[in-house]
């Protein structure tokens, strides 16, 4: 009888499916797939799914400069259509996203496997997600700032029922149930996550899942982040003058809480140098100043649209 020794083995079926939207980021994108790749000695079958959402030229290059990458693209602009065309495609049971600019840590795809085997009762998940400093020890003054107030991945979790996609695991079957992400006009993790627990679906923290990711290079791309933040919150008053009132009001106290602020920035533990906790508290200032005049100016003009419609195109 003929040995099948030398035969090829069958490739093994995928356990996770990796789905990245992907606009204008090629240096962030081979660095992701980089990390991504140097995971597939743990063990863990894994497929990578890369969304193009209608980049100036296409990441095809740096895709197929890796291996097993599939390249999709989505013509409707935002990260949401995006990864729902990811999810569509995908061939794994379990489903994560992450966006083309993180940097998942070693074990991240093993880490999320284990956490969903060992937890059947959890639909979905989020990971851990920190800055990726430029100068290790030696911060920027937003990258002291979103090392506390922009990544607050155990928070969403725990208290507002939802995982941000920049680190988030499902189980294919939990998606589609819940059905797509919303457009760019959304929060579409919040607002996917909380419509999941909604039905009954259970979240779960990964701590040890964690990926890093590059701070906002300047003040006005971290304004136009608030930006969509505060125009989706606007969105969430409807048409009533009181609650337009009320927003208003809360404007003065949002210009007012830096003060209660600073105790958090100086016990924070991702901070390290006295300088680098002075540093965050002058760039929060800055933001919550430019929040409280954003939350006025709309109130005046409820021209909401102007602060999403170009968010990330740019």
């Amino acid at each position: 009888m003929e040995s099948n020794d030398d035969m090829p083995t069958p490739a093994q079926a995928p356990r996770l499916s990796v789905i990245i939207p992907h606009l204008n980021e090629p240096h962030d994108l081979a660095r992701c797939l980089g990390a991504l790749t140097a995971q597939r000695t743990d063990g863990t079958a894994f497929e990578i799914i890369v969304v193009d959402n209608g980049s100036r030229e296409s990441p095809g290059a740096i895709c197929a400069s890796f291996p097993d990458v599939r390249l999709e693209t989505q013509s409707i602009p935002g990260p949401g259509p995006a990864r729902n065309r990811g999810a569509t495609v995908a061939n794994a049971p379990l489903l994560a996203f992450m966006d083309a600019d993180c940097i998942p840590e070693p074990g991240w795809v093993r880490a999320i496997v284990k956490f969903m085997d060992d937890k059947p009762e959890v639909g979905f998940a989020g990971g851990d997600i920190r800055i990726l400093s430029n100068h290790v020890g030696r911060l920027t003054s937003i990258e002291a700032y979103e090392s506390i107030y922009s990544y607050r991945a155990r928070l969403y979790v725990e208290r507002y029922g939802f995982a941000a996609t920049g680190n988030m695991a499902v189980r294919a079957s939990v998606f589609h149930h819940v059905g797509p992400f919303g457009g760019i006009a959304s929060m579409e993790d919040t607002e996917w996550g909380q419509r999941a627990t909604g039905l009954g679906h259970r979240i779960g923290y990964i701590e040890a899942a964690c990926v890093r990711t590059p701070s906002c290079k300047s003040f006005s791309e971290l304004a136009r982040r608030w930006d969509r933040h505060i125009a989706h919150e606007y969105r969430q008053l409807g048409d009533r003058p009181v609650r337009t009132l009320a927003w208003a009001s809360s404007s003065v106290l949002v210009a007012a809480s830096p003060v209660v602020e600073i105790i958090r920035i100086l016990r924070s533990d991702r901070l390290g140098r006295s300088r680098n906790r002075f540093l965050a508290i002058a760039c929060l200032t800055r933001v919550r100043l430019y929040r409280a005049w954003r939350m006025l100016t709309l109130a005046l003009t409820r021209d909401v649209d102007a602060l999403t419609v170009n968010w990330n195109r740019s």
